[in-house]
C-alpha cells in the first residue's frame, strides 16, 4: 500500500487528478481516542503516514498531533509543519498523493514536501490588506485599502508580493502549472480572466474555499488561488533529480538537508580542510613496527 498522506482538514482534501490517486486522510479528529484509533489503523494498513499540518495552526492541533505519535511510539509518522496558504497546502497534499502510488520510499516522499513547496505559487485576490499579517504591506498599502473597490494581488509563496490590481501585474511561475481557485465573497473572476492567462497555466479548476482561509488572509473579501506543477510524470522526474542519502538517526532515504521523520539534519559536508587531511592519512599509510623493534 502507498504511504498515507494525511491533512489536517477535510477541506484540504481536493479532488484526485485520476484513478490512480488515493485519497487523504485526516488527523487529528475530533478526539485524541478517534485520533489514536484512526492514526494506528492507518499505520496498519499504509505502514507510514506522513501528516501534513500549516505551520499557522492552533497549538491545539499541533499539540494533539504530536501526543498521538508519542502516545503511539511509532517512528512511522511523519509530522510537517508546512508555512503555506490553506490552498497551497491542499495543492501540496495532492502532489504527495499522487507521488505515493510511485516507488518512492517513504523517507524521500515525506522529505520531498519541502522541495515540492518551492514550485508552489500561492496567493490570493484581497478586497482588503487591513488585517493581513502575514505578508509584508506597506503603510501606503493600508491606506489604499480603505479606499472602496480597491482590489490587491497577493503572492505569499515562493515570495512575498504584494500589487495593487489594475496597475501592476504579478509575477508568476516560469514553468507549466495548473492553477486552483476558491472564491469567498464577494466572488471575482479576476482570477481565471487576468491572472490565468498572464501566468500562461495549462489548466484551471475552482474549488472550494478552506474555512481558515479567512483567518489566513484577514478577511472573507478574498479569491485564494495556488499554481503548481500537476503532471505525475515531471512530479516524478523533479524528486528523482535530487541527491538521495540515508538519515543517520533513523535509517530511512532523504532528500534535502533533514529527515522528514525524526528531523534530524544531513551533516555538512566535509571542509576543504577536511578533505586534505583524509587525503593525507590515505596516502601516507601507517607501516606496523617489526618484530622486537620499540
Amino acid at each position: 500500500m502507498p504511504t498515507a498522506i494525511a491533512v489536517t482538514s477535510p477541506d484540504l482534501v481536493l479532488p484526485p487528478h485520476d484513478r490512480q490517486t488515493p485519497p487523504a486522510a485526516v488527523q487529528p479528529l475530533g478526539t485524541l481516542e478517534d485520533s489514536l484509533t484512526g492514526m494506528h489503523a492507518l499505520i496498519e494498513q499504509h505502514g507510514y503516514v506522513i501528516a501534513l499540518y500549516p505551520a499557522s495552526a492552533e497549538t491545539a492541533v499541533t499539540r494533539r498531533l504530536h501526543t498521538v505519535r508519542s502516545v503511539l511510539e511509532s517512528d512511522r509518522i511523519a509530522l510537517l509543519g508546512i508555512d503555506l496558504p490553506p490552498l497551497g497546502i491542499a495543492l501540496l497534499a495532492q502532489q504527495l498523493r499522487q507521488l505515493s502510488v510511485c516507488d518512492f520510499s517513504p523517507g524521500v516522499l515525506a522529505s520531498a514536501a519541502r522541495l515540492l513547496a518551492h514550485y508552489i505559487y500561492a496567493g490570493a485576490l484581497l478586497g482588503s490588506v487591513a488585517k493581513l499579517d502575514r505578508v509584508p504591506v506597506s503603510l501606503k498599502s493600508h491606506a489604499k485599502s480603505w479606499v472602496p473597490g480597491a482590489q490587491f494581488a497577493v503572492l505569499a509563496n515562493p515570495r512575498a508580493e504584494l500589487i495593487r490590481v489594475g496597475q501592476e501585474d504579478l509575477p508568476g511561475p516560469e514553468f507549466g502549472t495548473r492553477l486552483l481557485s476558491a472564491a469567498g465573497q464577494p466572488p471575482s473572476d479576476w482570477v481565471t480572466s487576468t491572472l490565468a492567462p498572464a501566468w500562461q497555466v495549462q489548466g484551471a479548476a475552482t474549488v472550494p474555499l478552506p474555512e481558515e482561509s479567512v483567518r489566513w488572509w484577514g478577511t472573507n473579501r478574498l479569491v485564494e488561488f495556488a499554481a503548481g506543477l500537476h503532471d505525475a510524470s515531471v512530479l516524478y522526474q523533479l524528486v528523482s533529480s535530487v541527491r538521495r542519502d540515508e538519515c543517520r538517526w533513523c535509517g530511512l532515504e532523504l532528500i534535502g538537508d533533514r529527515c522528514g521523520f525524526c528531523a534530524a539534519p544531513l551533516p555538512p559536508p566535509p571542509s576543504a580542510q577536511e578533505l586534505s587531511a583524509t587525503t593525507v592519512r590515505a596516502a601516507s599509510p601507517v607501516r606496523a613496527l617489526p618484530r622486537g623493534a620499540t
